[in-house]
């Protein structure tokens, strides 16, 4: 058993050690009173190996966000990027969508680079409200005037256990000139339009 003040050493690696993980998927299988060895778990483990690789591949994305072009632009907004990415408490997923607006200084961001962003911090194990607040901090870290970004997520670890409720989460982060309430709340007019539950953040 690890000692309270053991570290563990991690190693960043290129690729996941699929048998390795192989190995104690099987073994999982096995503690949850499963048979490894029946024909609809007999490729499981390899599975599961192969989608972590996968789902799990955000740990080694470049967002790319240094692709930029010189252009005058006021306010940019990427609005519905879907998500996926997978609670770190109980490793069940979570989804939904992710809201980016920014307000350049000079240039912008190639289109795909924000989808890019949002799969480089999703594909890992996460909490939504990290998530949103790295999405954010990338994003001002690239020279912008201002940044807000929002993510709406169902949790499946609300839905199938614990409270089983199916609340939608919502969290937030504003950077920069979005610090302005005014600049926010017009730009969150921009991101709603056809919603109705708008409210003030």
């Amino acid at each position: 058993m690890m000692q309270p003040d053991e570290k563990i050493n991690i190693k960043k690696v290129d690729t996941i050690h699929k048998e390795k993980i192989e190995k104690l998927l099987r073994q999982l299988l096995i503690e949850i009173g499963e048979n490894p060895d029946r024909e609809g778990l007999i490729g499981t483990p390899a599975r599961m190996a192969e989608m972590y690789e996968e789902i799990f591949g955000g740990y080694k994305i470049n967002s790319e966000l240094d692709v930029s072009f010189t252009e005058a632009a006021e306010t940019i907004i990427a609005k519905d990027i879907q998500f996926y990415s997978m609670c770190e408490h109980h490793m069940l997923p979570f989804f939904g969508k992710i809201h980016i607006a920014y307000v350049p200084a000079g240039k912008v961001f190639g289109i795909s680079k924000l989808i890019r962003l949002v799969e480089k911090y999703a594909r890992r194990m996460q909490i939504q409200e990290r998530l949103t607040k790295e999405i954010a901090d990338e994003v001002m870290k690239r020279g912008v005037k201002g940044v807000l970004v929002i993510a709406e997520g169902e949790h499946l670890c609300m839905k199938m256990r614990g409270v089983r409720n199916g609340s939608l989460i919502l969290t937030e982060a504003h950077r920069g000139i979005m610090e302005q309430k005014e600049i926010r709340e017009h730009v969150l007019s921009l991101i709603y339009t056809s919603k109705q539950e708008l409210q003030a953040v």
